[in-house]
């Protein structure tokens, strides 16, 4: 368990951190999936239970797509440009509350097509401004374990909250799942102001580094010309591309040989990815110090292609489900392990933010582009030639992680893969 103060290392608590972690704690327990869990649903309850017909409902998925993808990087600025980083979550948080219930009362075109723009753009932010909350609160040297812990409970809430939503539409009107949204939002913004706004050290959590006095940020160029960063970006989008479309591509083969039990084994399928992040996390957490970040990232990316490969194997539905299970592995690695990289590169630059915005163009864009791409190769080749596709791409960007991408924490400069490979065998440390 993280204690909330200096305990252990011969230093008295730090003024304000005394009660910080439970708070935290419960964020990102309480974090909505918007993308996982909300807007699925609402594309349900549109089409099930308000009769829009597939036109209206797939127009209304790529209008607020695109929006989600072209606002991460203007997202991510203002909340670099923003001091109190409470105010970003608390306006993310009266966001959704009032989309949700926008789209409960008011289930129109145009009133659902505003609300899933917001959605998207919101959606996209979440899991980044909970990022910065934990830079500006936790020290360099914290932020492994702290950020493991994170991603661990955003994980095992999504669970729990995507069982709720399950619960809550069986027993209850159609539209009550959509009051779910402002009930976890009250109760994490009240979460959110038991943090002391002293207990923020505002330029840590834009990516100023450690130290006092303000400095200007670094300027577009320096993140554009940044060569780990883009080799990350183009890693992580490649990762997306392969990984996006597999889960529909499972759910539509599912979907042929039962079409009675298609929707729950589906749940079941992501359910259970999202148990296996749980202990992802941890791992992030009590491992990214010893390991560095590199070895946990190729173990992410080389369980993809690997997750691809395997459907190829059998087509069982219980098999496509326990293949995609490993999603959890792939996912779950990369998604704990992304903040920390981009701590480490952008650190004294005071462009965290803006960083993590332009990295969630870049994996919305490939994830938007493959879901065309794997469903024209299904319509032209069948299935086998889409998950073939997709472990080939997947195969590349495990190739340029392992023979490009710099181990990003300090004082562990390992470019050869023989070097950082060793660190994970026992005595090798």
């Amino acid at each position: 368990m993280e204690q909330d103060s200096n305990e252990g290392d011969g230093q008295p608590p730090a003024p304000g951190r005394k009660s910080i972690s439970k708070p935290l704690d419960l964020l990102n327990f309480l974090l909505i999936d918007v993308n996982g869990a909300i807007k699925p649903y609402l594309n349900v309850y549109l089409y099930v239970h308000r009769g829009w017909d597939d036109a209206s409902v797939g127009l209304v998925s790529t209008i607020s797509g695109i929006v989600g993808i072209v606002a991460q990087t203007p997202i991510g600025t203002a909340i670099d440009a923003v001091r109190d980083k409470r105010v970003i979550l608390l306006g993310a948080l009266v966001a959704l509350s009032l989309t949700t219930l926008l789209v409960a009362l008011f289930p129109q075109f145009w009133p659902v097509l505003a609300a899933s723009c917001v959605l998207a753009a919101v959606g996209g932010m979440l899991s980044p401004a909970i990022a910065t909350l934990t830079l500006g609160l936790f020290p360099a040297e914290r932020l492994a374990r702290r950020f493991g812990r994170n991603a661990a409970l955003e994980r095992t809430g999504n669970v729990a909250i995507a069982v709720l939503i399950g619960l809550v539409g069986w027993l209850f009107p159609d539209r009550a799942v959509f009051l779910l949204v402002p009930a976890c939002a009250i109760v994490s913004a009240a979460s959110l102001y038991s943090i002391p706004r002293g207990a923020i050290d505002a330029r840590r959590a834009r990516g100023g580094g450690e130290g006092d006095g303000e400095q200007a940020p670094a300027g577009w160029r320096t993140l554009l010309t940044c060569r780990p960063l883009m080799i990350f970006a183009a890693c992580v989008g490649l990762f997306h591309f392969a990984n996006a479309p597999l889960l529909t591509l499972v759910a539509q083969e599912i979907g042929q040989a039962r079409p009675d039990w298609s929707s729950v084994i589906v749940s079941v399928c992501i359910v259970g990815a999202q148990a296996v992040m749980v202990p992802m996390g941890l791992i992030v957490g009590r491992r990214a110090e010893r390991w560095g970040r590199k070895p946990l990232l190729v173990i992410g990316f080389a369980a993809l292609p690997l997750r691809a490969l395997l459907y190829l194997v059998w087509r069982d539905p219980y098999w496509l489900i326990a293949v995609q299970c490993l999603d959890g592995v792939g996912a779950g690695l990369l998604s704990a392990v992304k903040p920390l990289v981009m701590a480490d590169i952008t650190r004294g630059t005071g462009r965290y933010n803006a960083a993590h915005g332009l990295i969630g163009t870049v994996q919305g864009a490939g994830a938007s582009l493959s879901f065309v791409i794997a469903g024209t190769l299904v319509h032209q080749a069948g299935f086998d030639a889409a998950y073939f596709a997709c472990a080939a791409v997947a195969a590349v960007a495990l190739a340029v992680l392992v023979t490009l991408m710099p181990e990003t924490a300090s004082g562990r400069h390992r470019s050869d893969p023989a070097a950082w490979l060793r660190t994970v065998l026992p005595g090798k440390a």
